[in-house]
């Protein structure tokens, strides 16, 4: 992993990308993991290059690391409906997003997720998404698929983070892998839960990437 960080990822990182996550670090210590990691970041920011992508969303944005970069992969007049209960966080990284003039790429809105995305859906944005970012309450990962199945193109993508969990997920459901932490469990179960849903959902065609700490793509069939 070092190694990869080391000879891909650093070298290739943006300068306000850098700046935003030292910045991250520097406020939120250890919490600053909840963004992901740099070659993730890179992953995913090719991913929207080879699609064409000019319409995403993202639901959970934390301080913004996701966020900027995808704005910085996307083209000049593209729209990011960027969702997150904690204002306060990302405004950490607006700063950056502004130095790096992506700003107006964003439409950033405070509070919970599946009342925006409803919202979303009665302004007939149904099929307008071509790529979706999901890192937020995992216990609402279904509930956001729904919503998301119609609001992303046929065609388009849904990207869930967290989904190894740490590893967690490969262990058997009697093995407490986090040594009684119930919360940490709780998470893991749900996540296990999901994956195996995601992969055998008839509606999308899926993989689970082993970077970062897992990441499920899902390319929406019909």
């Amino acid at each position: 992993m070092q190694y990869i960080l080391e000879t891909s990822a650093y070298p290739n990182e943006h300068p306000q990308l850098k700046e935003l996550r030292h910045a991250s670090v520097q406020k939120y210590a250890l919490k600053s993991t909840m963004n992901i990691p740099v070659d993730e970041a890179q992953f995913l920011s090719v991913i929207l290059k080879l699609m064409n992508a000019k319409n995403t969303l993202e639901i959970g944005v934390f301080t913004g690391y996701s966020l900027l970069s995808t704005a910085l992969a996307l083209p000049d007049d593209a729209k990011i409906v960027a969702i997150d209960i904690d204002r306060e966080a990302y405004e950490v990284g607006l700063p950056f997003i502004r130095k790096a003039g992506v700003d107006h790429k964003i439409d950033f809105h405070e509070g919970d997720a599946l009342p925006i995305l409803n919202d979303l859906l009665n302004q007939g944005k149904e099929g307008a998404i071509d790529f979706a970012f999901v890192d937020a309450d995992k216990r609402h990962y279904p509930k956001y698929h729904e919503i998301l199945l119609k609001l992303v193109k046929v065609g388009g993508l849904i990207a869930y983070d967290n989904t190894l969990w740490l590893g967690s997920v490969a262990f058997p459901d009697d093995v407490e892998y986090f040594n009684g932490d119930s919360f940490m469990e709780e998470f893991r179960a749900q996540t296990k839960t999901l994956n195996k849903f995601l992969a055998k959902d008839a509606r999308i065609e899926s993989s689970l990437v082993s970077i970062g700490d897992g990441v499920t793509l899902c390319r929406r069939k019909y």
